[in-house]
């Protein structure tokens, strides 16, 4: 209860009450008054439930698979846990993340709706983890936790390196359930040894290069209670990390529209272009029926050559290519788990038969931020300027604020965002989006207080403090405080944002910015 305050303000009002605890579930509802001192009634309550605060609200061990790590592209592991419970459930929430990318389900229901989770972090220092509320999907009897574990930012290429491996050499997941029952009691369950895992139809998975699933593979109902695993072999618990465990502090990346392509044309026999009329950053939702071991292979690229084809040399190394082998014997629905591409023409090769136009659906993957802003007038072509703008934010802004989303790259680049940020906040909420990546940028600071070109920063990947770039860890907190009045972005930055001043002074001693200190 704070009581009536007396202030100007009606945004970034700090919560001052008592210290709240891991898992507390917290009501609240306001009122307010006019300058007559009126009251209006009370708001309907709201709630939210606090995620958990320390290392040791962690019960959980990292589990995964030791697999082949001499190769650059590797297979996925599933691992899945059964359990029984006895009684009714009150409530249940579980709480998720990996090294890597994953997909949660429960009793063969996927859990969530977000993709690409737990998005891109540093991971030596910091690893985000999901919440979701499960309390429909629980049941008394026999259930069953199952997790597919991607390769992502973590193992996978991203950025100019010609390695894999960025943050690690094997991919692991940590998985807490925690159960309340009708009677007040509680129970959890953790990933730890007693999981068991296999590798399945997911071949490989990778941002770049794309996706490799063969149906064949798959075992059916291995996320479902009463699945024989008895050939599936126990979990590798993983070392523990000392990054800091965050909950995801933005709104998720989402699948966020569906495009219906435009027209497919036949460039050459048997090789199939399908036409989005939009540059999206996504990939491609798949329908084809055929014999069991076919092969569909599928491209992607912006631009077609003069002969109808698409072109990639702007790709570099990124393949960007799913890949999908029929089960057989029925209609069949691909869709890539761990991967996207930044495309608008989509080549299908070895599809049997010639497929329909609906054989395809274009699938907008971006951190859903909510709308704020829009404009239109009466030129057509300064409303399409606005329409590319937006889509250059949707297609640009998935967990971190990058350049391009489709070649051998796909940065955090600094310069690029302290650019458009204020611009990307006329379009939608950038506040917790910005308020995150502003702490990959901390992350990436080098002890000598420099920011990096990119953020988060990977090796090789950028210089220290290039004018334009490095002025981001400043210019950026600016404006989020100018269009969100919240002073917590400054304070929280205030030192690294002292290091890096110090830092230009350091290094450029006639207060020219001609040099840089590596």
């Amino acid at each position: 209860e704070s009581g009536k305050v007396a202030s100007d303000r009606s945004t970034q009002i700090v919560y001052d009450g008592k210290a709240l605890r891991s898992r507390t579930t917290c009501y609240w509802k306001v009122r307010m008054w006019d300058n007559h001192g009126h009251a209006s009634a009370y708001s309907k309550p709201s709630m939210w439930r606090m995620g958990l605060l320390s290392r040791s609200d962690w019960k959980a061990q990292w589990i995964g698979l030791n697999g082949d790590t001499s190769r650059d592209l590797r297979p996925s592991p599933y691992v899945r846990k059964e359990f029984n419970l006895n009684k009714p459930i009150h409530s249940a929430q579980v709480y998720v993340t990996a090294r890597g990318m994953f997909i949660s389900s429960l009793n063969g229901r996927r859990i969530g709706n977000d993709v690409l989770s737990p998005e891109w972090t540093d991971y030596r220092k910091r690893i985000q983890y999901m919440t979701y509320d499960v309390t429909n999907q629980v049941k008394e009897g026999k259930n069953c936790l199952g997790v597919t574990i991607g390769d992502g930012w973590y193992r996978g290429y991203v950025g100019f390196g010609k390695l894999p491996n960025n943050y690690g050499d094997h991919t692991s997941a940590l998985v807490q359930l925690h159960l309340e029952f009708a009677d007040g009691t509680e129970q959890i369950i953790c990933s730890d040894a007693s999981w068991k895992g296999a590798f399945g139809p997911l071949s490989y998975s990778d941002l770049l290069m794309g996706e490799r699933y063969d149906a064949r593979l798959e075992a059916k109902g291995w996320n479902t209670p009463g699945f024989d695993d008895s050939r599936w072999q126990a979990v590798q618990v993983m070392p523990e990390t000392q990054a800091q465990l965050v909950a995801l502090p933005t709104e998720p990346v989402r699948v966020t529209h569906i495009l219906k392509p435009k027209k497919v044309t036949e460039p050459k026999k048997g090789t199939y272009v399908f036409d989005l009329g939009q540059n999206i950053a996504g990939f491609c939702l798949l329908k084809v029926r055929g014999p069991g071991g076919t092969e569909v292979t599928m491209r992607h690229a912006e631009v077609l050559n003069p002969d109808g084809t698409i072109y990639t040399e702007n790709l570099r190394r990124a393949k960007a290519t799913d890949v999908y082998i029929l089960e057989g014997g029925r209609e069949e629905v691909f869709e890539p788990q761990f991967t996207f591409h930044g495309f608008r023409y989509v080549e299908v090769t070895g599809y049997p038969g010639k497929p329909r136009l609906d054989a395809i659906r274009g699938c907008v993957v971006s951190t859903d931020l909510p709308s704020a802003g829009s404009f239109t007038c009466s030129d057509r072509i300064v409303n399409q300027l606005q329409s590319n703008i937006l889509w250059s934010q949707r297609g640009n802004f998935i967990s971190v604020p990058t350049d391009c989303p489709q070649r051998d790259e796909r940065l955090g680049w600094m310069g690029d965002a302290q650019i458009f940020v204020r611009t990307a906040s006329f379009n939608t909420d950038v506040s917790s989006f910005m308020t995150k990546w502003m702490n990959d940028v901390e992350d990436a600071q080098s002890p000598q207080g420099a920011f990096k070109d990119t953020s988060p920063y990977i090796q090789g990947n950028g210089t220290d403090g290039a004018p334009g770039w490095g002025d981001a860890g400043v210019i950026v907190p600016w404006y989020v405080y100018r269009c969100y009045g919240d002073t917590r972005i400054i304070e929280r930055h205030y030192e690294a944002m002292n290091r890096w001043m110090k830092y230009m002074a350091d290094s450029n001693a006639d207060h020219i910015r001609n040099k840089l200190r590596n």
